[in-house]
């Protein structure tokens, strides 16, 4: 936060940096956590080059992203989590409590998706729900939204090939309930969360899209979620 300003200050001097249009659509594209280039952003705010620049160099300095020089290309990305995090609940804002919304986005980004690190849509709510029923999740003791996992859960993700302990170790929140933008229910956040993407990927349960934030499902994930975690999902 900026020293010079109150907190209500630089609330609402980021609220402003996301809420032009332009700059919103660079945020949105950049929570699938992959950097692009000021170019391929201009593309998607549907802005001249330099306007881009003058967006970018904005959101850097209000702290929404970060830029990675790499010889005479710059690439930017997100700052981190917690931004990717306060991205997905101005969508749950922005839809509204009580209304039945449906998404102007393709199904197969609402089936599953990434957000910024860990897996969003339907796919994710069903594994979160799942790994709650199987009892593998328990509240955590910070309490709120955060969760830990339990001996059963630990021996069972070990088993799966995650490593408890160092993703816990990791500089930042264990594992939380994100609330899912599309569906409206949780899925799991955090470190723990993005240790499950990275296995679903690592076993070719999904497949990244190369130019959208959206991942498939294969049949070998149906199978094998089915197998480990008793879930029956469809391939799209």
């Amino acid at each position: 936060m900026d020293a010079e300003h109150s907190p209500e200050e630089s609330v609402s001097r980021i609220a402003a940096a996301i809420g032009e249009p332009a700059r919103a659509r660079m945020l949105y594209c950049l929570l699938d956590g992959q950097a692009r280039t000021s170019t391929e952003l201009a593309l998607v705010a549907e802005v001249s080059p330099s306007t881009a620049s003058v967006h970018l160099a904005q959101l850097k300095e209000r702290g929404l992203v970060r830029m990675l020089a790499q010889g005479k290309h710059r690439y930017y990305s997100l700052e981190g989590t917690r931004t990717a995090a306060a991205l997905e609940a101005l969508m749950v804002v922005a839809v509204g409590p009580g209304n039945h919304f449906v998404p102007n986005t393709p199904p197969r980004l609402r089936t599953a998706r990434t957000c910024y690190d860990h897996i969003a849509g339907k796919v994710a709510v069903a594994l979160h729900d799942r790994l709650q029923q199987l009892s593998w999740l328990t509240a955590g003791a910070a309490g709120g939204d955060s969760y830990d996992v339990t001996t059963a859960g630990a021996r069972a993700l070990t088993e799966l090939g995650i490593d408890v302990e160092a993703t816990r170790a990791l500089r930042r929140r264990f594992a939380y309930a994100c609330v899912d933008w599309s569906e409206r229910r949780p899925h799991l956040g955090g470190a723990l969360g993005a240790a499950l993407l990275k296995l679903a990927v690592q076993r070719k349960w999904v497949a990244q899209d190369l130019d959208s934030r959206a991942l498939r499902l294969t049949r070998n994930g149906c199978r094998d979620m089915e197998q480990r975690f008793g879930l029956q999902l469809g391939t799209e």
